[in-house]
């Protein structure tokens, strides 16, 4: 018979991702948790964790297990959290995952419709990390919603429901100081100029360099960036020119401090909400998507 107690341990550890956080907060000792553990993995016949450095990492059967175990005690901390609140008062939580290589004014912008709700309102819990373990994350519902520049990689076996944004073209972005060096009409301007440009992980990389390649345009790339962020840090630095979504080039100039040196749409960056089937009537979800059809790729 399935023990419930030991299958809660099991789900604080998996959502803490470690032994002594999971004690702390159900204030049990470390021996007392990790043989629990080992009965219910006894019990079960599975393994449900391995080791990684300090870190518990859940297996292919652990992941398995949470997916079941999750939605449970998830809908009794719900319950708890109303229990205790004012009627109408209580938020709802909105968990979304942001690839690394999506900038992250795009991310705000696509999220201020669901943090502007009212009713129900929202908790964002919002976290970047790589697609593919984002999307892992998604499958076993630990994630509502990840904004992605791709759809699902087609290895990936994941059940989910993939809504196509919006896209844009991109410009190209420097400093004064650097514009002025880049001489001549745009992108001839670009010659042999330091650019730095998205990482491999990117999908526009691949357009990018082709389109830069049919234009006989050829400047020295200086650094590569799965971080759209930390590559706009190096740009408004002066390390080079950099390239960003078009739709997001007033933030960029106003606030960033930087001039664009020109534009294409020959080189489109399209942007992707994924969920799983479950979540899509979620109210975060449903204005994220309305914000984006109807405002944010509409300019």
């Amino acid at each position: 018979m399935l023990n419930y107690r030991q299958l809660h341990y099991f789900w604080m550890v998996a959502r803490t991702g470690s032994i002594t956080r999971a004690c702390e907060q159900l204030n049990l000792t470390a021996p007392t948790i990790s043989g629990q553990l080992s009965l219910l993995e006894s019990n079960l016949g599975l393994r449900l964790f391995h080791k990684v450095g300090r870190h518990l990492e859940l297996t292919e059967d652990g992941r398995r297990v949470l997916a079941y175990a999750e939605p449970m005690f998830e809908a009794g901390v719900a319950l708890e959290a109303m229990i205790r609140a004012q009627p109408g008062q209580q938020p709802r939580m909105f968990r979304v995952g942001a690839a690394d290589v999506v900038p992250k004014s795009i991310v705000y912008r696509l999220l201020a419709p669901a943090m502007a709700l009212d009713s129900p309102p929202l908790r964002i819990a919002c976290r970047e990390d790589k697609l593919e373990r984002l999307l892992a994350d998604l499958a076993i519902q630990r994630l509502d919603l990840v904004i992605s520049d791709s759809p699902v990689p087609a290895q990936l076996d994941i059940k989910s429901r993939t809504l196509k944004l919006g896209e844009c073209g991109i410009g190209f972005f420097a400093t004064r100081a650097l514009a002025q060096a880049c001489v001549g009409p745009f992108p001839r301007c670009l010659e042999n100029q330091p650019l730095l440009i998205p990482g491999p992980q990117s999908v526009v990389r691949g357009r990018l360099l082709r389109w830069l390649e049919e234009c006989r345009v050829n400047p020295r790339i200086v650094g590569e960036f799965d971080d759209s962020a930390l590559m706009q840090a190096f740009g408004t630095a002066g390390s080079g020119v950099f390239v960003a979504p078009r739709v997001i080039a007033d933030d960029l100039t106003r606030q960033g401090g930087v001039l664009m040196l020109g534009e294409t749409e020959a080189v489109a960056e399209a942007f992707y909400a994924i969920s799983v089937e479950r979540r899509v009537n979620h109210p975060g979800i449903l204005a994220v998507t309305e914000g984006a059809l109807h405002g944010l790729f509409q300019q």
